[in-house]
């Protein structure tokens, strides 16, 4: 294959570390006028044009960006592939809602037509919104992740997913069985764990839909296949915590049902953790588990507020989400907009560049995939945004009173949103254009 070297110059910007920490200026790198080379879908040169010009053959092919800012592609690590169509559904809390609306909506996937349909659309808006990497729960229903796999291969992305396993607590026409859960998850971990870009998370809803059969083979999942994630719900509300106390009462609490089925580790992504204690954040941190903190769902569903300092006091690996449906926007930008109010309302500051670090190496940290994605180090995969300075009126009138990379990068995360992402590349490609 020919080598395809292309460069792309505007001004540059990405988190190296957690300003959490190392502290907020040695946490990012700037480029007022940068360069991003990318070869064969790899970023292999990062720098300020003025040094990096020079060293490059005179027939490259160079992107010169005006009034916009390079970012490395966003990374979602909470978000639900069926519950697209009922985003922004009224009036209900987290256990009525789910009844009410997101297991009829989920049924719909039994239809591989539909599953196909709904899969186009929503990776249509991930990339919109300039986010290169998900971690997705399907439904119950194996062609819902075929579906996503299929749509994300072709574009070469960098997608995580698994199918819903839930044999209780949920509606007849919506429930698998511990065996049927693990042939299914089998199957398709078979068919695209590791194909391309592509990784499998074994996916139980949250304890309340599932046996103690269905959770203890989840685990044996795990442990059949060393490099697979696993994706579920935590301490969201007040109520299913009770719930879950009720169903497991032989359990410490929450965590410990999980813990106890083996469902902890390094790839192990736990949802909105909005009600976790001081000790359930230590063991998350103690086994490598990560946190997926979804303010838009949090608020929406009137759920809580994430206490971010503590999980940064136990070092515990923290991603963003946007929990679509639950959560109100595939935007990750206006996503850390509501991030901050959630931080403000419990007396605490939330930096430019700590939402940065969660949007991008934060998530990759969280999926343990710092080495490929969440960066614009040299050698990582060429998954990158541009954000356009003028995508609305108000932001270019607003931006011009700017002082700082700084100014400027919050004011991106409160007016920003979908218009903002003026193109998207995964693996060096052009995978959105506004």
């Amino acid at each position: 294959m020919p080598l395809t070297r292309k460069a792309y110059r505007a001004a540059i910007l990405h988190s190296i570390a957690d300003p959490a920490e190392v502290g907020i200026e040695a946490s990012y790198e700037y480029f007022e006028d940068g360069l991003l080379v990318v070869d064969n879908g790899q970023i292999s040169a990062l720098g300020h044009a003025s040094e990096l010009l020079a060293s490059l053959p005179a027939d490259i092919e160079i992107t010169h960006y005006q009034d916009a800012l390079i970012t490395p592609g966003f990374i979602d690590t909470h978000i639900h592939l069926p519950q697209t169509g009922m985003v922004g559904a009224y009036g209900e809390q987290l256990l009525d809602w789910l009844n009410t609306y997101t297991f009829p909506c989920e049924s719909q996937f039994a239809d591989q037509a539909h599953a196909e349909e709904v899969a186009e659309i929503f990776i249509k808006e991930l990339l919109r919104n300039g986010t290169t990497t998900a971690l997705v729960f399907g439904s119950v229903h194996p062609q819902s992740v075929h579906a996503f796999f299929e749509a994300a291969e072709k574009l070469d992305l960098r997608m995580i997913a698994g199918k819903v396993m839930m044999d209780r607590n949920a509606p007849d026409y919506l429930t698998d069985t511990a065996e049927s859960s693990y042939l299914e998850s089998k199957a398709l971990i078979e068919r695209w764990h590791g194909k391309g870009r592509l990784h499998y998370a074994v996916t139980p809803r949250f304890a309340p839909t599932s046996t103690p059969e269905q959770l203890t083979l989840a685990g044996q999942l795990l442990g059949e296949y060393p490099d697979l994630y696993m994706q579920t719900h935590i301490s969201e509300n007040l109520q299913e915590v009770e719930w879950v106390k009720e169903l497991f009462p032989e359990r410490k609490g929450y965590l410990d049902v999980y813990d106890h089925y083996q469902l902890l580790g390094e790839r192990s992504v736990f949802a909105h953790g909005v009600h976790l204690c001081d000790d359930e954040c230590a063991r998350l941190a103690q086994t490598g588990s990560a946190v997926a903190f979804c303010p838009t769902s949090n608020l929406f569903l009137g759920s809580g507020l994430f206490n971010l300092p503590m999980a940064e006091k136990h070092k515990l690996n923290v991603g963003l989400g946007t929990d679509v449906g639950g959560g109100t926007s595939f935007s990750l930008l206006q996503t850390l907009n509501e991030a901050y109010k959630v931080m403000q309302l419990q007396g605490a500051r939330l930096s430019p560049f700590k939402s940065l670090y969660l949007a991008t190496l934060g998530g990759a940290r969280a999926l343990r995939l710092e080495e490929r994605i969440g960066t614009l180090q040299p050698g990582t995969d060429a998954d990158f945004l541009v954000l356009d300075y003028n995508a609305t009126p108000l932001l270019s009138y607003r931006l011009k009173q700017s002082k700082s990379i700084a100014e400027t990068l919050f004011v991106l995360m409160t007016l920003g949103d979908d218009r903002t992402v003026a193109q998207t590349y995964a693996a060096g490609n052009l995978v959105h254009q506004r």
